[in-house]
């Protein structure tokens, strides 16, 4: 089983946040009603003053307030399924595994185009909460181990905050250049694993220079 996380690997930039500003063009009114208060939480976020989950959950928000969800979600893929990276598309099995910290009603769409499967970040879009624990770092190590998934022959992903997944994989590869590149997996050092324990624990994505 080869295991690809999503945004900025086989997709070159993060589907949420491109597909929050495809929903605010399309309902204006979230531009007022939606965006001063993400702003304020991803500040609010960068400063140390509200955790990741929260911070999140806020931006998530917008999918609440869109009552024509499935006709945007599915004309944001007519649009944007085409930049699914060719190297993906070259290899791709009908076992492999999507597992993304997007929310599930964004990945999903796109995974069942691809014909593969995906884990993704359960989010109620009624309610506006989180239904289980944020797919990222090593939640997604942790998901894999305890749910018994078989062993992952490949790994991919466009950032080492990834690395608790990296290490349950046979070979891992890091995808570099907006999802164009494919290298191996770095050695890292004491230094840069420091780095990385310190992006897992605050939240945020790290990437090699």
């Amino acid at each position: 089983m080869n295991v690809y996380d999503f945004d900025g690997t086989i997709f070159p930039s993060n589907c949420s946040a491109g597909f929050c500003i495809w929903c605010m063009n399309r309902h204006p009114g979230l531009y007022f009603t939606f965006a001063p208060k993400a702003a304020k939480s991803i500040i609010q976020f960068k400063l140390g003053k509200i955790p990741e989950y929260l911070m999140l959950r806020k931006f998530f928000s917008f999918l609440t307030k869109i009552d024509d969800f499935d006709e945007q979600i599915g004309r944001y893929w007519d649009q944007n399924e085409k930049k699914i990276s060719a190297w993906y598309l070259a290899q791709k099995r009908p076992d492999d595994l999507i597992i993304s910290a997007s929310p599930a009603c964004i990945i999903e769409p796109i995974a069942k185009r691809l014909g593969v499967n995906f884990i993704a970040t359960e989010y109620d879009r009624e309610y506006g909460v989180f239904l289980n624990n944020l797919m990222y770092a090593k939640e997604k190590a942790k998901y894999i181990i305890d749910h018994g998934f078989p062993v992952i022959n490949n790994f991919y992903s466009d950032s080492l905050s990834d690395t608790p997944l990296a290490l349950c994989a046979e070979k891992a590869y890091l995808v570099t250049n907006r999802a164009s590149t494919v290298v191996d997996w770095p050695d890292l050092d004491a230094e840069t694993m420091s780095r990385v324990k310190k992006h897992i624990d605050t939240g945020w994505n790290i990437h090699l220079k």
